[in-house]
């Protein structure tokens, strides 16, 4: 396990994230998140981190903005020509 000391000023702005829920986890969640969005880890992986079905990791992450499916116009063509191709 590894300790991270954030400031005063730092807890309260992750407290006012999600009042109901520890610090810890807000935290846990947004370095999560972080993550996923750099295509560090999968969406199973940081649901799997996060302890919590892969449908409401998919659905947490899309509240914040952080799309499921992330493909350039270039990937999602190809993606289709193959579907076409089958």
């Amino acid at each position: 396990m590894v300790t991270v000391q954030i400031g005063d000023e730092l807890a309260a702005i992750l407290n006012q994230e999600q009042a109901d829920a520890p610090i810890e986890r807000v935290a846990l969640e947004m370095i999560v998140l972080e993550l996923y969005r750099r295509h560090t880890i999968s969406s199973g992986r940081a649901a799997e981190l996060l302890g919590v079905p892969l449908y409401d990791f998919i659905k947490r992450a899309s509240s914040l903005g952080i799309p499921y499916i992330d493909m350039t116009e270039e990937e999602w063509e190809s993606e289709m020509r193959f579907i076409n191709s089958l």
